[in-house]
């Protein structure tokens, strides 16, 4: 069913147009410098009104990347995968989600020490979150994306680790890596039929039978 494929899909678009929004109006602003073909991301999105744009984009990134990181770990834990391993790949995807939202609101000229700290959330442990899922697609079974995805993981995985460098066009590269390799899991959510999330309640006390005498007490 491809509507669940929809919502990586979604995520690699509006985060790659997004992000190029941003970088335009930083420009046309004169928010950075335009000899400089690549400015870090963050400079771009560091100035109103491209600031507000930018927050705004990952915000939705981010909450996309928790359904995103959710509906894999319940898909994987479905094919029986070993728990530890997909639970991990859960934790990484969660924190990489609250990284880009603390990017997003954080601005490097307001909050540097921050917005570093999201940084390193979205990037590097964003990075280490798809070398789980990597690992993932070589142990589940079935192969819902054939023999391809795999190795597809793997080589964007160890492109995005060699891009873990503080250059701006590293950066660039990088951020666009990971948006493809989100949308990636459109091959794998095509795949899921529906999705639902039930609630467990609590059983009533039980009653008193009847005649049964009641042995509380009040305190005077």
């Amino acid at each position: 069913m491809w509507g669940w494929a929809l919502l990586p899909i979604l995520l690699a678009i509006c985060g790659t147009v997004g992000f190029w929004v941003v970088y335009a109006m930083s420009v046309a602003n004169g928010s950075v410098n335009v000899t400089v073909m690549f400015p870090y991301i963050s400079t771009c999105g560091s100035d109103p009104p491209q600031s507000c744009i930018f927050g705004q984009v990952l915000n939705m990134g981010a909450f996309l990347v928790i359904l995103i990181s959710y509906l894999r770990f319940q898909q994987v834990r479905d094919w029986g995968c070993p728990c530890a391993l997909n639970t991990a790949g859960l934790c990484l995807g969660l924190l990489c989600a609250l990284g880009a939202s603390v990017v997003g609101n954080f601005q490097q000229s307001n909050q540097l020490e921050t917005h570093l700290f999201g940084a390193f959330l979205a990037f590097v442990v964003g990075v280490v979150y798809f070398w789980v899922q990597a690992a993932l697609t070589k142990r589940v079974k079935p192969h819902p994306g054939g023999r391809w995805i795999g190795p597809t993981r793997f080589c964007l995985s160890a492109g995005s680790t060699a891009l873990l460098v503080a250059t701006a066009a590293c950066e660039w590269t990088l951020a666009l890596i990971l948006f493809l390799l989100f949308g990636l899991f459109a091959v794998d959510f095509r795949h899921i039929e529906s999705c639902s999330v039930g609630l467990q309640h609590r059983a009533p006390p039980p009653a008193l039978e009847l005649g049964a005498t009641s042995t509380q007490t009040l305190a005077l």
